[in-house]
C-alpha cells in the first residue's frame, strides 16, 4: 500500500495516534509545520487526505462517503476496530485487564502476542515532530510493561532459568525501573542462585545511590529481607500461601489452640522501633486483634527499658537495631529483671551475629517487620504461650550456622540429664509446639508444657529458645535437624 511521503504519512499516523478521536484541521497543520505553516497548508492537508482515502479505501466509488478515514468538523478522525490496528491492538492487549496469580499462562499469550506486533522504535521517522516524540515515548513505556508482565508470567509458570538472561539485559537497559530488578532477582532466586539474586539487588542498590542518591525502594528491600529469611512465599510453588497458613497455625497451637479466652485479660504489648511508621503499623495490627493491647511504645532502648518497667507488659516488641541504645543490649537488661516480659525482636535483615546473641540473652524469637499482620499476631501469641520458636525459617537458619560455636557458659547440667528430658530438648529443637510434643510422647500437652518449665528452671533459662541454642552448642541436635 503506497501511503505518499513522509508529510502525508505524519498525518495518517496522527490520526492514529488520537485512537479514533478526531483532531481538527488547525492542529494537524500546526503540528505537521511547527513554527510557520506554508501558506497552502489547509489545501496541501486535504490533498493529503484525499490520496490517504484512495490507498485505505481503494474499492471506494468516487463520490462514496468515505468509511475509514472520515470528515469530522472541524476536522478528520480514523474509523477502524481495534484488531486493524496494530498499535491500538498492542495497546489494548497491555492495558486489558487480568489477573495474572490466577491465570500466568492467559497473561504470558497475551504480553506474547502484544510484543509480536513491535516493529521497532515507534514513530520514529517522525521523531522532529513533538507530538510524535510524545506519543513514542508512551508506547515504549507499554513496552516495558509489557515484557515485565511477561517475564512476570513465566516465573510464575516455572520459567524462570529461561527468562534470567532477557531480565538482566533488561535491567542493565533501565537501571531505575523497579520491577526490572525485582522481576531479575526474583528469577534468579527462584533459579535457585540465592547469592546471585542478593548480588543483583546490591548493584541495584549501588546504582540507585549513584544515580539518584536513594537507597532501594521499599518492595526491594522487603524482598531482599525475604530472600535472606528464604521465606517460604519466595519459592514459586501454588501451595506455599497454604503452608504458610499451617505453619501459623502450628505456632500458635491449632485454630484454637491459644486464642483468647472469653473474659480473659489481652495481652499487654510495648512496641519498640525507632521509626515511626513501624510503630504506627505494629498499633494498628494491636488495635484489629482481639485480645491484644497496646500497652506503651518507645523509639530507642533506654526509652524501652523504663517504659516496659513502668507498664510490665506480658510482651516487647524490639527492633534489634535503634539509636542511643541497641535492641540487643536493652533486651538484655530486661530479661535480667525479676518476672520480666517475653522478648520478640523485629528485625529486616539483622546480621547473623546479632541474631544470634539475642537468641542466647533469652528472646523468645524474631519477626520480620514485613510480616503479614496474622504471622505477627502467631508470633506474639506463641511467644505468651511459651509454646513454640518463632519464626523456626530463620531462627533455625540461625542456629545451624553457629553449631558447634562452644561457648563456657552452656550449662553443665545438660550432660546429667535424664534420656526421657533429653529426648524432650530433641523434640523442642526441631521447633515441635507442645501440643505436637503431647502427640509424638503419647502424653498430655500438660504434661509437656510442665516438663518444660521444669527444664528451664533446673539449666537457668528464660525461654525455650535458649534450650534450643544449648541443644545445638552442645551437639545434642546436628543442623540437619537429627538427634546424636
Amino acid at each position: 500500500m503506497d501511503l505518499g511521503g513522509q508529510r502525508q504519512m505524519a498525518v495518517l499516523a496522527r490520526l492514529l495516534v488520537a485512537g479514533g478521536r478526531a483532531v481538527p484541521v488547525h492542529t494537524l497543520i500546526d503540528e505537521l509545520w511547527p513554527g510557520e505553516p506554508p501558506a497552502q497548508a489547509l489545501s496541501t492537508i486535504q490533498g493529503y487526505v484525499s490520496r490517504l482515502r484512495r490507498a485505505l479505501e481503494p474499492g471506494r466509488a468516487p463520490r462514496e462517503e468515505a468509511g475509514v478515514l472520515v470528515s469530522a468538523p472541524p476536522g478528520y478522525a480514523l474509523r477502524a476496530r481495534t484488531d486493524q490496528v496494530d498499535t491500538w491492538r498492542f495497546e489494548a492487549l497491555v492495558k486489558a485487564e487480568a489477573d495474572p496469580e490466577a491465570d500466568p499462562e492467559g497473561d504470558w499469550q497475551r504480553m506474547e502476542t502484544a510484543l509480536e506486533l513491535w516493529r521497532g522504535p515507534a514513530l520514529a521517522e517522525f521523531s522532529d515532530l513533538s507530538w510524535a516524540a510524545t506519543e513514542a515515548g508512551r508506547l515504549e513505556e507499554l513496552r516495558l510493561v509489557a515484557t515485565e508482565r511477561r517475564a512476570n508470567a513465566g516465573i510464575l509458570l516455572g520459567r524462570s532459568a529461561s527468562m534470567v538472561p532477557d531480565l538482566e539485559a533488561h535491567a542493565a537497559a533501565h537501571p531505575l525501573r523497579e520491577e526490572a530488578w525485582r522481576l531479575y532477582a526474583l528469577a534468579l532466586y527462584r533459579a535457585g542462585r540465592q547469592g546471585d539474586a542478593l548480588g543483583a539487588l546490591r548493584r541495584a542498590r549501588a546504582m540507585w545511590r549513584d544515580e539518584l542518591g536513594l537507597d532501594l525502594s521499599a518492595a526491594l528491600q522487603r524482598l531482599e529481607a525475604d530472600m535472606l529469611a528464604q521465606a517460604p512465599h519466595l519459592d514459586g510453588r501454588r501451595g506455599a500461601a497454604v503452608a504458610r497458613a499451617a505453619a501459623v497455625r502450628a505456632a500458635v497451637g491449632g485454630e484454637q489452640g491459644h486464642a483468647a479466652a472469653p473474659g480473659a485479660a489481652p495481652l499487654r504489648v510495648v512496641v519498640v522501633d525507632d521509626q515511626a511508621l513501624v510503630r504506627t503499623g505494629m498499633r494498628v495490627v494491636l488495635d484489629s486483634e482481639t485480645g491484644l493491647e497496646l500497652a506503651g511504645e518507645a523509639e530507642d532502648g533506654e526509652q524501652a527499658i523504663a517504659v516496659v518497667r513502668e507498664t510490665r507488659p506480658d510482651l516487647v516488641l524490639m527492633d534489634i537495631q535503634m539509636p542511643r541504645l541497641d535492641g540487643l543490649t536493652a533486651a538484655r537488661r530486661l530479661l535480667a529483671d525479676d518476672n520480666p516480659p517475653k522478648v520478640i525482636m523485629m528485625t529486616t535483615f539483622g546480621t547473623d551475629e546479632n541474631l544470634y546473641a539475642a537468641l542466647r540473652a533469652g528472646v523468645s524469637g524474631f519477626v520480620l517487620k514485613t510480616s503479614p499482620p496474622e504471622q505477627l499476631i502467631a508470633a506474639l501469641r506463641a511467644a505468651a504461650s511459651g509454646d513454640a520458636l518463632i519464626d523456626p525459617a530463620v531462627t533455625t537458619r540461625l542456629i545451624a550456622a553457629f553449631a558447634g560455636r562452644l561457648d563456657p557458659a552452656t550449662p553443665p547440667e545438660l550432660a546429667g540429664l535424664s534420656d526421657s528430658q533429653l529426648d524432650l530438648i530433641k523434640l523442642i529443637a526441631r521447633g515441635l509446639t507442645n501440643r505436637q510434643v503431647a502427640a509424638t510422647l503419647g502424653v498430655p500437652e500438660p504434661t509437656v508444657s510442665d516438663r518444660v518449665s521444669e527444664l528451664l528452671d533446673r539449666l537457668g533459662l528464660l525461654d525455650r529458645a535458649q534450650l534450643v541454642v544449648i541443644a545445638y552448642e552442645s551437639g545434642l541436635v546436628n543442623p540437619a535437624g537429627h538427634g546424636r
